[in-house]
């Protein structure tokens, strides 16, 4: 049976958060000489439209605003909302939450996005490594004789980075049947997949973690916005030891304004769908494509004669892909982000001059 209280650090829950000029008034103000801010403004101040923020005051510390938008987008309450500098601090501040140095363990299925085991490094936390089947499928039998009595969380990425698939739900519907430790789910490329989001089971598993983002689908990389969904009692947790002010002001107010504009998101993604079928069409007819993984991602994984090579070769014409052919289970391979039309036109190009 899943029990909270056993997974969480015991120093985290002795731990008396840091509490910022801006958590200890309620209500609205208009003078504030609380937090040693510049009262007179900042040097953008004269740089910047009339009426918007000169970017003097702190941020708001929890983002509520923000949160609020997320719930109506997400369809999740604002308090099942966390929101990190990237999905890299969400995945930083789980570990150091939950994992004991030197003791406790995580567990990860490569290849897969690196930071979980960055980060477990990062943290002094042990990792076990439980490697994709077939189809870069889960290996659920060999996940289950891994956890033992310090494992603490199980990262699973859907649609994974770098292969591009979507993990099959009734695997992941397992695991969070039999495990009671935190299962957590990276859709940061949800977007680009017919697949529903877990996010829709967080009333069901109590130990389910799903991690979002704002970089992908919404264009939005430079911003830094990572969104973690969980039980109240999880992002309770998150909140309670992360950074006071990890949102900068900018990011909030630009993540707002993007937040109003679905449709247009709804649309970006429909074409690079599009984008990644017609640059998959186009790879195949190459000779030194040996195969296209299917993918689900805004990214293509393509196994091919001599990557390196090719890979230095679109270098000196100034395309830069990312080659994954040193990493297990993807020798041989490139990961091709799917680009503009344009950009996809330059790469063919080169790719058929190459070929």
């Amino acid at each position: 049976m899943f029990n909270l209280d056993l997974l969480i650090r015991e120093n985290v829950k002795k731990l008396v958060p840091y509490s910022s000029a801006r958590d200890e008034f309620k209500g609205e103000a208009k003078i504030f000489l609380d937090a040693n801010e510049n009262s007179l403004g900042s040097v953008l101040t004269n740089c910047l439209p009339a009426g918007q923020a000169g970017y003097n005051r702190y941020p708001d510390p929890h983002q509520t605003k923000l949160k609020e938008k997320l719930s109506g987008v997400k369809g999740i309450p604002a308090p099942n909302i966390f929101l990190g500098n990237g999905s890299d601090e969400c995945i930083d501040i789980l570990q150091r939450a939950f994992c004991e140095p030197r003791i406790d363990n995580i567990i990860i299925c490569p290849p897969t996005y690196g930071m979980y085991e960055v980060c477990a490094n990062i943290n002094n936390v042990n990792v076990k490594k439980i490697k994709l089947g077939q189809d870069f499928q889960l290996n659920v039998e060999g996940i289950d004789h891994a956890i033992d009595d310090h494992t603490k969380m199980i990262f699973l990425c859907s649609p994974n980075n770098p292969t591009g698939n979507s993990l099959v739900h009734e695997d992941i519907e397992a695991i969070l049947n039999n495990y009671f430790g935190l299962v957590v789910i990276d859709e940061a490329y949800i977007n680009f997949s017919r697949q529903r989001s877990f996010s829709t089971w967080l009333n069901e598993y109590p130990n389910l973690v799903v991690m979002q983002t704002l970089s992908k689908a919404w264009g939005l990389a430079a911003l830094r916005v990572g969104i973690t969904m969980a039980s109240e009692e999880i992002i309770a947790i998150m909140n309670k030891i992360k950074p006071p002010f990890n949102i900068n002001e900018a990011s909030q107010e630009l993540a707002l304004l993007a937040l109003e504009e679905v449709e247009q998101v709804n649309e970006m993604i429909k074409e690079i769908v599009k984008e990644r079928e017609n640059l998959e069409q186009a790879l195949v007819n190459l000779s030194f494509v040996e195969k296209i993984y299917p993918s689900d991602a805004n990214f293509l994984l393509v196994k091919m004669n001599d990557p390196v090579d090719i890979y230095k070769k679109l270098l000196k014409k100034g395309i830069v892909v990312r080659d994954r052919s040193r990493v297990e289970l993807c020798e041989g391979c490139l990961r091709i982000t799917v680009g503009s039309p344009d950009e996809n036109k330059a790469l063919l190009y080169e790719l058929a001059a190459i070929h």
